[in-house]
């Protein structure tokens, strides 16, 4: 998913970049989500536990997002 959202990031900017460019992005956002999760584990008392980090994680981004659009 990453990549494809790097891909149209590239495509809707029309430009072209370096496959070492592209990597070291890709390298970024994967230690962000990464830490995200471990950080929001720990949070909730289940250090480690990525399944529930992620989950955690996805669930306050898409609630965060609906507050501000004034759906809930």
């Amino acid at each position: 998913m990453a990549t494809s959202a790097l891909e149209m990031q590239q495509n809707a900017s029309r430009d072209s970049w370096t496959f070492d460019f592209s990597e070291r992005r890709l390298q970024e956002i994967m230690q962000d989500i990464h830490a995200r999760c471990l950080q929001t584990a720990d949070e909730y008392g289940m250090p480690g536990n990525y399944v529930a980090g992620a989950n955690i994680d996805g669930f306050r981004r898409v609630a965060d997002a609906m507050l501000a659009l004034g759906l809930i």
